[in-house]
């Protein structure tokens, strides 16, 4: 479609892409042509927000493992796997996503530059747009993209892998998983903010649009989702089954 098109030339769609958490999102988005708006909550009367998931529902998959693989090959892929076995292990015990999460990012990109990893992520998008994403949530997206609402990604993925799908998407907001970058911003291997899963995305959405947010609609495809989507005017659960 257009916005893809758009995307690999490198250009945004129409639209404002802030950031919801200025620091860590913020450098990667300017780099990347966003217009970055650290703006706090929407004064009153703004319009109501309509938030998405991102892996599951807009994606037929997991974004983020997905470009790990695509970023180091199936064979350092399946290495990786093996080294991360006690921390699947442990997952099994704590239920702690977040943790299990760290440890993939401590195999498979301790040490790359923000620079590196931001052109990385435009790359993936680019060439795995098309495969990825779903036709019938996108169609969604650009149903409410003409309406007066405010359009937000909320992911537990991390932000700096899925903003290049947001700019092309035109999405108003992005909110997830902040990386932690060292002084020299490289990837230090965990995160700076807490995993954005469940009550987390709530937390964050409210963050940004004010305690008195109009949440009209929330789509989402897991029990991590379960808050957002009980907070909306239009619950949207698994409501997306399209494939590319």
């Amino acid at each position: 479609g257009a916005w893809e098109r758009q995307l690999a030339a490198g250009r945004p769609v129409p639209g404002r892409l802030m950031s919801s958490s200025g620091i860590s999102l913020g450098m990667a988005q300017d780099r990347a042509g966003f217009d970055v708006d650290a703006q706090g909550p929407a004064d009153d009367g703004d319009p109501p927000v309509v938030a998405f998931d991102f892996d599951g529902t807009l994606t037929i998959r997991d974004s983020f493992t997905a470009f790990l693989k695509w970023r180091v090959g199936p064979r350092r892929y399946a290495i990786g796997l093996l080294r991360l076995f006690p921390a699947a292990l442990s997952y099994v015990v704590r239920r702690d996503r977040g943790r299990i999460k760290a440890a993939a990012v401590r195999e498979f990109l301790r040490g790359v530059s923000r620079g590196q990893l931001e052109s990385e992520a435009r790359d993936f998008a680019q060439q795995q747009s098309r495969s990825l994403l779903r036709p019938d949530a996108v169609a969604a997206w650009k149903r409410w993209r003409g309406e007066r609402v405010r359009l937000a990604i909320v992911t537990a993925s991390p932000t700096l892998i899925v903003a290049p799908f947001a700019r092309g998407l035109g999405a108003d907001l992005l909110i997830g998983t902040e990386l932690a970058f060292d002084d020299q911003h490289r990837v230090s291997g965990g995160f700076a903010t807490p995993n954005c899963r469940g009550p987390e995305k709530m937390t964050r959405l409210k963050a940004a649009f004010g305690p008195d947010l109009v949440l009209r609609a929330a789509y989402g495809d897991t029990s991590g989702d379960r808050e957002m989507i009980a907070s909306a005017e239009i619950p949207g659960y698994r409501v997306f089954r399209g494939r590319p």
